[in-house]
């Protein structure tokens, strides 16, 4: 079984729009709710791929309750979630048919107390027993020590799980202190860790600082993947367009299925890239176009960089 963790979860609401004009009164083609947070993206294609997953985090309000409602419609997921006294947050995305184009607005989350926070650690100190892996992703809502994600890797480490981070700013930088398995920054986030804009020399200096693989993502140039084992580069064949919604989450998942699957470095990264182009290319946000996806798989080219 694999966990997914996602502190601040959401109910991610998908508006369609003709065309997204600034101060202007729109009429919405389409509207799609689903339960959101990174790690809960990264669960439903890891259950779409045939794993067992579980997500945890935290849960609180009306909003919190229509998350564990739908939740419950996920197929191979099962929830895991903490309540929390506080609102869980929505994200709204508005998507521009004739750009193709995104704008995304997020709340911030619940204030997580200290009580809550504690009641979390020993819950996930108990779901860490039997786990294949887990995956600590995305945002920390407010109250929560910065050095949060820090602790839950300390957590994974001891109970001898393998544990990816994919987290942002001074979060990241405390987490990598406790040396994740891996971590998954995207260029802007490696730039802003290392203070480097070069992604050879960024990879090479995250390592350093903690992180045993450093997998960078570079948007429609692919991965950049410094291992143990090596260095690769793995890039969609062509370009791709669509709605990146869900994109860097997809990758996580194909990263995280390889890990338990033990599968060599070169296929963790095409299946990650794969599932990435292949989730741009759905019609909605957060989900793959499996057809693609299996075309794609046979085409990403991995070179060792």
């Amino acid at each position: 079984m694999i966990l997914t963790v996602t502190l601040n979860t959401a109910l991610d609401i998908t508006y369609r729009v003709p065309s997204l004009r600034p101060h202007g009164s729109h009429r919405v083609s389409e509207v799609t709710e689903r339960p959101g947070g990174k790690g809960i993206n990264v669960a439903r294609v890891l259950a779409a791929l045939g794993h067992r997953v579980t997500v945890t985090g935290f849960s609180g309000g009306a909003t919190g309750d229509e998350v564990r409602t739908r939740l419950a419609d996920e197929p191979g997921v099962t929830d895991a979630l903490v309540p929390v006294a506080g609102a869980t947050r929505r994200t709204v995305a508005v998507v521009d048919e004739q750009t193709g184009d995104t704008t995304q607005l997020n709340e911030p989350g619940p204030l997580v107390t200290a009580a809550e926070w504690a009641a979390f650690q020993d819950a996930y100190e108990d779901m860490l027993s039997g786990v294949a892996a887990v995956a600590l992703c995305g945002s920390l809502p407010p109250g929560l020590p910065v050095g949060a994600y820090a602790v839950l890797v300390r957590a994974a480490r001891a109970a001898d799980v393998p544990v990816l981070l994919d987290t942002s700013g001074e979060a990241l930088r405390r987490g990598l202190a406790a040396r994740p398995d891996i971590i998954k920054p995207n260029a802007d986030e490696l730039a802003e860790l290392t203070g480097s804009h070069e992604p050879l020399r960024a990879t090479q200096d995250a390592r350093r600082r903690g992180a045993r693989t450093v997998i960078a993502s570079l948007g429609a140039e692919g991965l950049l993947a410094r291992t143990p084992d090596g260095m690769w580069r793995a890039a969609p064949p062509a370009r791709v367009h669509g709605n990146p919604t869900g994109a860097g989450d997809s990758a996580v998942a194909g990263l995280l299925s390889g890990l338990v699957e033990n599968l060599p470095w070169p296929d963790r990264l095409a299946r990650a890239v794969a599932l990435s182009a292949a989730t741009v290319l759905s019609p909605t946000a957060g989900d793959f176009d499996r057809a693609a996806y299996e075309k794609l798989l046979a085409q990403v080219p991995v070179t060792a960089a």
